[in-house]
């Protein structure tokens, strides 16, 4: 059986989810470190654009898709607000909000995944 491209792409954005909140936790843990500078990862535009899904136009009026180049996902310096007089560019108020963003993402991500399981669910039960 071929995996649901929904379920594929749910997963590829938790692992995104996972690893932006690991890079948010490792700015807040070095907020006080001399010269750090502050991390973030590229947008998950990004990884979307590396998978294998493919847009077909089933009728001819159908918009073509635009082929994008985008870039691999990577760990970037981010753009601080502020940078301190130690040369450290991390701001807890805005790691925070990133953490916000991230949290709230996270709890669309399943809540979706748990709507389309149990539209799943209805259909194999009918």
């Amino acid at each position: 059986m071929q995996t649901l491209a929904l379920f594929s792409l749910a997963t590829q954005q938790a692992n995104w989810l996972d690893a932006r909140q690991a890079t948010i936790a490792s700015n807040v843990a070095n907020a006080n470190t001399p010269d750090y500078e502050a991390r973030d990862l590229a947008p998950f535009a990004a990884v979307l654009s590396h998978m294998q899904l493919s847009m077909a136009a089933t009728e001819p009026g159908h918009i073509q898709p635009v082929a994008d180049a985008g870039q691999r996902v990577k760990v970037k310096r981010d753009d601080a607000w502020d940078v301190v007089y130690s040369g450290n560019s991390v701001n807890l108020e805005q790691e925070m909000m990133k953490a916000g963003e991230v949290s709230r993402a996270h709890s669309l991500n399943v809540n979706i995944i748990r709507s389309f399981q149990q539209m799943l669910m209805n259909a194999v039960k009918v």
